[in-house]
């Protein structure tokens, strides 16, 4: 398989994905940022906890 017969069946490809809105790639996008923001959030504070916890016991 040539390279120019891959982008010709790569290109076909592509006309059968279903692409989102710009509305939902915004919403997916923001919710993405806002649950990383949550997971990290709430890591910080138990390895803030947990630092804590240690420091007493050492």
């Amino acid at each position: 398989m040539g390279i120019s017969e891959y982008i010709k069946e790569t290109r076909g490809e592509l006309k059968h994905v279903s692409w989102p809105t710009r509305r939902q790639t915004l919403l997916y996008t923001a919710v993405v940022i806002a649950v990383s923001i949550a997971v990290a959030a709430f890591l910080g504070v138990f390895d803030y906890l947990f630092s804590l916890l240690l420091k007493q016991i050492i």
